[in-house]
């Protein structure tokens, strides 16, 4: 069977844009799962090293930029692009940084609209300057 995507909305939903629907109806296809990325380079060294990081943008537009290339190529390793994706967990260290988030969010989602949750956390693992993670379910053919 063909993999269909449905963004479903409230009969009474109003019209105005928002970065995601609040329910993805999927029929077939295969469900990917992607790891959580951030703007740290996704092959790194365990322990972790700082100075591996370096490169990483200072300022959240940078890093979730940084963010969604990395899992760009993890939704590429397996067929898929921002089109397949039907749900993000998107974790912030500055709950505040959010309006940032979805303006570059909008750049490469476009008309596509997974279903989102978006947490503010304390700290993310891979390095303490990191300001976002992102992690996603694709669906493909």
């Amino acid at each position: 069977m063909a993999k269909k995507i449905e963004h479903l909305h409230w009969p009474d939903a109003p019209d105005m844009w928002m970065p995601y629907a609040p329910a993805i109806k999927v029929t077939g296809g295969t469900t990917i799962h992607c790891a959580g990325v951030t703007a740290a380079p996704v092959y790194h060294h365990h322990p972790h090293r700082p100075e591996e990081f370096d490169s990483m943008p200072d300022d959240m537009e940078g890093q979730v930029r940084a963010a969604l290339e990395n899992l760009k190529k993890g939704l590429g390793a397996a067929g898929a692009t921002f089109d397949d994706v039907i749900s993000c967990e998107r974790f912030l260290t500055d709950i505040n940084e959010q309006d940032a988030l979805n303006k570059v969010w909008a750049e490469y989602f476009g008309d596509a609209k997974p279903a989102t949750t978006t947490v503010q956390v304390v700290a993310l693992a891979t390095d303490p300057r990191c300001k976002i993670e992102i992690n996603a379910i694709a669906v493909v053919d």
